[in-house]
């Protein structure tokens, strides 16, 4: 059903789009990824941290255009670390191998990480439901059954799952009708017959079911287009479902949407996705989202309150970063470019971004000359560090990095002077003198360099005393 929307919902955002200002966003601003164009965010809490998985819209994407699904992790809400692509289409061969590596979710049992997505086979009707396993959060996920879990339907998109306090496991998915199964122990399989529910007022895709004080939730991504988020309410896994109202208004500057909600640290937070670093770049509409995340508070009858918009809401930092130890460059509070134009010093534009090694795992690249990395709530501590060191390689003549605090043009705390770093790929540590770090502070890591090319690759970094 999402392919029969793809040509509405292109052509008339893209009249919208039109109209709009493209936004000068305010540091941090509401996306929490800023290295990829993410969607879809489906986030687990495990043993005391947040995982995030997203869908993944490609750069060059007009529609969608999707083929792999990524991981983030976070323990204070601010700070994303990449963890990279954790499963694709690649995943599952059988699969049409087109750009239909939609919404996914991810779940844990008996020590075991479920991942359910939607994807394409041959044929009409062409979409199904797919389920890869992983020993661990970041997997690798792999094929377990060689086929699809559920299996062909228009409109079969937009897996979620469940487990009740009686080990009771459900599988909901739908657009735009709304469809749910019992699934087995093994989390593969399933029994009894595939339901239909009631129509639920305003219900368009993307269900987020969940359990919480003995009610049952299914927030949604509200009639397109555009799309909100709104929520039903029932005392059953499998309802009947009553419509509450929106948690997330019908918005011109988005036409989809896709909720996620968990309580995390005495904490509730929704998920959810805008276009605002699409618009940023181009006042042209694409399917580039990017995901944004709202702590609320469920009023006293349980229900939950309508946050209005993005902008309306905030996500405070949870606990402050140890600089002391091993941080890895790729975690990141924000990332953009500092304009040549010192009176747009503040709008966004692509920072850098991530890739991954064998032997390393993720790092970032793409340091191009005033591209930047903000790590927010550093606890320098009252004495402060001397020394800031660096893991970096495939470093370019002239190439450094600033240290400054608070702010981009923020007091000066050191300058890691990079420079040519051996043989591609040679990873060597950087170190150099710092001063003046005390205190609770913002950091901020700027790339500096002539030309317009990729400086050097950043690892990880740490500070001591």
């Amino acid at each position: 059903m999402k392919a029969l929307f793809r040509s509405w919902r292109l052509a008339v955002p893209a009249l919208c789009g039109l109209l709009l200002t493209v936004p000068a966003i305010a540091q941090p601003g509401p996306p929490i990824i800023q290295t990829r164009f993410t969607a879809d965010p489906a986030p687990l809490v495990h043993d005391g941290v947040v995982y995030l998985y997203t869908s993944h819209d490609e750069d060059d994407a007009t529609g969608f255009k999707m083929r792999d699904w990524l991981l983030y992790s976070s323990t204070d809400m601010v700070n994303w670390t990449d963890r990279g692509t954790v499963a694709s289409l690649k995943t599952f061969p059988w699969a049409v191998q087109t750009n239909d590596a939609w919404a996914p979710q991810v779940i844990a049992r008996g020590g075991k990480f479920y991942l359910y997505a939607p994807i394409s086979v041959a044929g009409s009707p062409k979409n199904v439901i797919a389920v890869a396993v992983a020993d661990r959060p970041e997997g690798p996920f792999v094929d377990v059954l060689g086929k699809p879990l559920i299996a062909a339907q228009d409109g079969f998109i937009d897996p979620t799952v469940w487990i009740d306090d009686d080990g009771q496991a459900y599988l909901y998915w739908g657009n735009p009708d709304l469809w749910y199964v019992r699934l087995n122990k093994d989390m593969t399989s399933y029994s009894g017959p595939i339901t239909k529910i009631d129509r639920i007022l305003d219900y368009q895709e993307g269900p987020w079911f969940y359990k919480r004080d003995n009610r049952y939730y299914m927030a949604f991504a509200s009639t397109c287009c555009s799309e909100g988020i709104g929520y039903a309410m029932s005392d059953k896994p499998t309802g009947p479902w009553t419509y509450k109202g929106p948690i997330m208004d019908h918005d011109a500057r988005a036409t989809g949407n896709h909720p996620g909600i968990i309580d995390y640290k005495d904490g509730s937070y929704l998920f959810g996705f805008n276009y605002e670093l699409n618009f940023a770049v181009t006042p042209i509409h694409h399917e580039r989202r990017s995901v944004t995340v709202a702590k609320f508070t469920y009023n006293p009858d349980s229900t939950i309150p309508n946050l209005h918009w993005w902008d309306a809401t905030s996500t405070p930092q949870l606990e402050t970063l140890n600089p002391y130890q091993r941080v890895e460059a790729e975690t990141i509070a924000w990332t953009s470019r500092i304009s040549r134009n010192r009176d747009r010093s503040y709008s966004w534009q692509p920072g850098v971004t991530t890739a991954g090694a064998p032997r390393t795992g993720m790092h970032v690249t793409r340091t191009l000359d005033r591209t930047y990395i903000k790590v927010a709530g550093v606890d320098f501590g009252t004495t402060g560090p001397n020394r800031f060191f660096a893991s970096v390689t495939n470093g370019v003549p002239g190439s450094a990095m600033e240290l400054r605090l608070d702010r981009v043009d923020g007091p000066v705390i050191g300058t890691l002077q990079v420079g040519e770093t051996g043989a591609a790929g040679q990873w060597t540590e950087r170190v150099t003198p710092i001063e003046g770090a005390i205190g609770l502070r913002d950091l901020y890591l700027i790339f500096k360099g002539d030309g317009d090319r990729a400086l050097f690759d950043f690892d990880h970094w740490r500070f001591a005393r």
